[in-house]
């Protein structure tokens, strides 16, 4: 999935195996005497060239059976606001999703979303919030409040970068949740700039970006729900059937950048 949700077969993925292929289309000799090393199938429809998965450490509890602790971080689209209670966000619902596909896998999906806050507020709790809770997944929501709040796009992109990096060295897996479509933040000038900068951030540093605002136009374009039911009243945030489809769809990306569900033994307590 790119690093966005709605490229059926992401392009820097693609290019990434076809360089692999083409190495090894250059090297016959090479190929020849390593052919056992080689993957069992090199069909140009399907590249099965085992690469590790986008997130590898959510790859490993799914494929040990072991728990899975993901940290949904962000403003007041992860909060909840605009949703009828807080079992109603997108962070409570994709816990019962995953939980569902994930037969048996205990998935816990912790909440961390202060609703206003834009980069810096939320880098000043990164390590209390995100880091300390030992999880193996972040969702990150971000760069919707920036540009309400006078946020450069440079900064932004400059801290955020920092942020993930320090977010990998800590042992944990990254993706982007970038900023939702809504009439709001259409008419405030640059906010389109903040979503293109979280999709250029993920591009750059290989994390899967949800792409919020090109789902929410699809739902209400695919009649999934109209536009009236996709908002809350305030016409900003999003109300429980938009929360229910983002869930649903950040458990899809979820589980496409961990790579194959393999058979696996419970591990035990």
């Amino acid at each position: 999935m790119s690093k966005s949700l709605n490229t059926a077969f992401p392009a820097r993925k693609l290019l990434r195996r076809l360089g692999l292929l083409s190495a090894l289309l250059v090297l016959p000799t090479a190929v020849l005497a390593y052919a056992d090393l080689l993957p069992e199938s090199l069909d140009m429809l399907g590249l099965d060239l085992r690469e590790s998965p986008d997130l590898p450490h959510v790859a490993r509890q799914i494929a040990i059976g072991a728990p899975l602790k993901i940290v949904a971080f962000g403003s007041s689209s992860t909060q909840g606001i605009g949703a009828s209670s807080p079992a109603n966000a997108y962070p409570a619902r994709l816990q019962i999703d995953l939980r569902k596909k994930l037969h048996g896998i205990d998935v816990a999906v912790i909440n961390r979303g202060i609703g206003g806050e834009h980069v810096d507020d939320m880098l000043a709790r990164l390590d209390r919030d995100v880091i300390a809770a030992e999880p193996q997944l972040v969702i990150w929501q971000t760069g919707s409040n920036d540009p309400l709040r006078g946020v450069s796009v440079e900064h932004f992109r400059e801290a955020t970068v920092s942020a993930i990096r320090r977010i990998r060295e800590a042992g944990i897996d990254v993706v982007l949740m970038e900023p939702q479509w809504c009439p709001k933040l259409e008419a405030t000038p640059g906010a389109s700039r903040f979503r293109d900068a979280v999709r250029s951030i993920g591009d750059d540093l290989d994390v899967p970006v949800i792409r919020r605002a090109d789902l929410m136009h699809g739902w209400v374009r695919e009649g999934k729900l109209t536009t009236k039911q996709l908002f809350a009243a305030d016409g900003l945030h999003m109300a429980d059937r938009g929360y229910a489809l983002l869930a649903e769809a950040a458990a899809q990306s979820i589980l496409q950048d961990a790579g194959p569900v393999r058979s696996f033994e419970p591990v035990a307590e």
